[in-house]
């Protein structure tokens, strides 16, 4: 059974980081879940503030710890709805001071925002965001800057796509997308050649083979669906899509009106075909719902 019992959350203070505060606060209520609040400071960094000439900035040290903390708390007040949070601000390296808190603390969920102070290319092109989703030691959350903010009240998620591979990770991915429940959509997509592609040898008959190919991964998903044990509360939908894997699961989630979609960090090509350069990768970067991102099996 999924639970979360603790919840780590980093935000750098950026109006893009507050949607994942919600998630977290959404996340740490249905679970009776522990929630951190976390903040990096960057060693010797600065912040750019107003001074009292229109147009100009001075650059200024950060303020000690217990004000940046304040700050800190005072942001999050209204994403949280009241709820009650640790708020925690170190001094480091942001994605080094993420994982370590995770690790310290045990957490069980990290709940990051793709998007920052840096914009959405740096954020996902060797900055936190792709740091901490490669040496996460728990599943990560990622909200994409424009997600709608987590209901108060409710489910957390009604249209959930589950991509799968049939890689150890994303067998563990299904288990995380059938224990939240609602309406799933679990979907394998054939990478294939496009219809107007060449044919070397006229002989063969590429749409028979696709078909086939298509019918074994089918009965692949129904089998994988039936071993996972599916609860009467969860509605499932099975798919098997053509083409490029990361656009087919994101047209997917549009055509389902998906609110989350939930993927393993690995495929089967194991750890040198790891999170980036993946398809992983290419969902979180074109979502515009959250990214269940499964980096562990469920506990035993």
């Amino acid at each position: 059974m999924v639970t979360f019992t603790q919840v780590l959350c980093p935000t750098d203070l950026s109006e893009a980081s507050r949607p994942s505060l919600t998630y977290a606060a959404a996340v740490a209520r249905r679970y009776a879940a522990g929630l951190t609040v976390l903040h990096a400071v960057p060693p010797f960094g600065t912040l750019v503030v107003q001074s009292g000439e229109a147009g100009s900035s001075m650059p200024m040290v950060f303020p000690p710890i217990d004000d940046v903390t304040d700050a800190v708390r005072a942001f999050a007040m209204d994403a949280l709805g009241g709820l009650d949070a640790d708020v925690v601000v170190q001094t480091g390296d942001p994605s080094r001071v993420i994982v370590e808190a995770a690790v310290a603390k045990t957490v069980d969920l990290i709940v990051l925002g793709t998007h920052g102070r840096g914009g959405f290319d740096r954020l996902l092109s060797g900055s936190v965001a792709e740091k901490v989703l490669r040496r996460a030691p728990c599943p990560v959350l990622a909200i994409p800057p424009h997600a709608p903010a987590a209901a108060a009240g409710g489910p957390l998620f009604t249209h959930i796509l589950c991509a799968v591979d049939f890689s150890h990770a994303s067998e563990q991915a299904l288990g995380f997308a059938i224990e939240l429940g609602g309406a799933v959509t679990v979907a394998t997509v054939l990478e294939w050649l496009a219809e107007e592609a060449p044919v070397a040898h006229a002989e063969f008959d590429v749409p028979r083979y696709r078909a086939y190919l298509a019918d074994d991964l089918g009965v692949r998903l129904d089998a994988l669906v039936q071993a996972a044990g599916v609860p009467a509360a969860c509605r499932i939908d099975q798919v098997v899509g053509v083409g490029r894997a990361h656009r087919e699961i994101l047209r997917l989630a549009t055509a389902k009106r998906s609110d989350l979609i939930v993927m393993g960090a690995q495929g089967r090509g194991g750890v040198g075909l790891a999170l980036f350069g993946s398809t992983t990768q290419e969902v979180v970067r074109g979502a515009t719902c959250p990214v269940l991102v499964v980096h562990r099996p469920l506990p035993a």
